[in-house]
């Protein structure tokens, strides 16, 4: 059950973050969504909860110098699907969802971010509220060759599972240029409290780096949600 938290106190610059899956009891599906940043105009922000969506927001205004890539819609719903991005990607995917275009097809008109060299990659989930038949999917578009000219892409689709739950994450670890992640988006065990969750997931962030977390949980029958939001700035 510690997996998850472990694995993150060893990372001491994750970037921005996205988790899903399903409470152990079965009732559940929840996401989960963190920023982390090293520097200034990265850390003046915080999360703002409006409706049925998730923003950042500057902190204080007059701090920012590049808003571009730090200010966005993370979260968002259409229909019955719950939308998670790492940048204005959220808005991408939502409007191609009212086109009746699919999750992985409306990602290949984005590419990853700008940002010579990291290149930081987009990230992006969709959850598809079903009941019994709900399943998530996760995107990373990534630079391919180092020189922000190529990119590749991967998609996974996961059944929500009780008790099994997904996370990517933009990078490795710090690091000159930043190392985009790799591999599968990790499999932990999940948690039916959100409390619980929410509390020992910030806890995990490094102290330094976090900015903000956000956890929502959805009842898979009546579409009920509840949520937890924490800002470091406040």
């Amino acid at each position: 059950m510690n997996y998850i938290y472990d694995t993150l106190k060893k990372i001491s610059y994750p970037g921005r973050g996205i988790m899903m899956g399903r409470t152990p009891d079965a009732k559940s599906a929840f996401l989960a969504y963190f920023i982390t940043g090293r520097s200034e105009n990265s850390r003046n922000r915080v999360f703002s909860e409006e409706g049925t969506s998730l923003y950042t927001r500057p902190f204080d205004e007059k701090k920012v110098t590049d808003p571009s890539l730090i200010i966005y819609r993370a979260v968002a719903v259409y229909e019955n699907k719950l939308i998670a991005t790492n940048g204005d990607q959220t808005d991408t995917v939502y409007h191609g969802l009212e086109s009746s275009v699919s999750f992985s097809d409306i990602l290949k008109t984005r590419t990853f971010e700008p940002d010579s060299p990291n290149y930081t990659p987009r990230i992006s989930a969709i959850f598809s509220l079903d009941g019994e038949d709900s399943e998530f999917f996760m995107n990373i578009i990534k630079c391919a060759d180092g020189k922000g000219e190529k990119a590749e892409r991967f998609d996974f689709t996961y059944p929500a599972i009780p008790g099994d739950g997904r996370f990517i994450r933009t990078y490795e670890d710090d690091g000159d240029p930043l190392s985009s992640f790799s591999g599968e988006p990790v499999r932990f065990e999940t948690e039916n409290d959100i409390d619980v969750f929410s509390e020992k997931l910030w806890e995990s962030l490094n102290d330094e780096n976090k900015i903000s977390l956000y956890v929502r949980y959805v009842d898979l029958k009546t579409g009920e949600w509840e949520s937890r939001l924490i800002n470091k700035n406040k």
